[in-house]
């Protein structure tokens, strides 16, 4: 199993920011498998990590899944340190659950929070293949050539991108309908990707995790996940 930075790593499952993680680790906070850990260091679930001498992800806690429809203007993480809503605000719980990758602020759609440390690390890697699926509305005409460069994949700063799944659904006064999955999480990675074939986003919604749909629940609102859900998730 693939190994992440320590900072990352807790940031992701909401122990805090990479920052104060880091601060953690020189105040001999935070041990891995029994000794102060450097501040480079590389983990994964398999390590035995602890905050303030409680173990992270060996609880007996309750393991709870949840679809939550993102309105935009929410942050995809635990806590903001700016004020803004996120999306905790919006699932009563009590366990400590976080979310399963980001949406930027002003995306909106399908996110899964769990407090279940396998199933992030399962979704979130881009070896596997749960793909993302995204509604898009896009500025201009979209050529044919220019959706064949985002089935081949894009060369964006931080890399080329794998090749994504692309559906020209219609064309609107001068604008464009598509969809595209992708099984990457990097940051504003769609958005860029559609700059990159020169076509600014105007709306994006994340309509589909998998085999995992919203159906007709509302923004805002949230759901359990299904038993059959979890299980495909676990499996896929």
């Amino acid at each position: 199993m693939e190994k992440v930075r320590l900072n990352k790593y807790l940031a992701s499952i909401g122990i805090g920011s990479r920052r104060e993680i880091d601060k953690m680790v020189e105040e001999k906070k935070i041990m891995v498998n029994g000794e102060y850990p450097s501040p480079g260091i590389k983990v994964n679930i398999k390590d035995k990590i602890s905050v303030n001498g409680r173990l992270i992800g060996q609880t007996k806690e309750k393991k709870v899944y949840y679809l939550l429809n993102k309105p935009k203007k929410v942050i995809s993480a635990v806590k903001d340190d700016r004020g803004r809503r996120t999306v905790i605000d919006f699932i009563k719980t009590k366990e400590r659950i976080y979310p399963i990758g980001r949406l930027d602020y002003d995306t909106e759609g399908m996110i899964i929070l769990t407090n279940d440390g396998d199933l992030y690390n399962k979704v979130i890697h881009p070896k596997g293949e749960v793909y993302k699926k995204y509604l898009i509305q896009a500025a201009g005409i979209i050529k044919k050539i220019d959706l064949g460069q985002l089935k081949a994949g894009i060369k964006l700063e931080d890399g080329l991108t794998l090749p994504a799944k692309v559906r020209f659904l219609r064309e609107e006064g001068s604008t464009t309908w598509l969809t595209v999955s992708i099984r990457e999480g990097r940051n504003r990675q769609v958005r860029r990707m559609m700059d990159a074939i020169g076509h600014r986003v105007i709306s994006l919604t994340r309509v589909k995790i998998g085999t995992i749909t919203m159906g007709d629940l509302e923004v805002g609102k949230y759901r359990a996940l299904t038993k059959e859900e979890v299980k495909y998730l676990k499996n896929v």
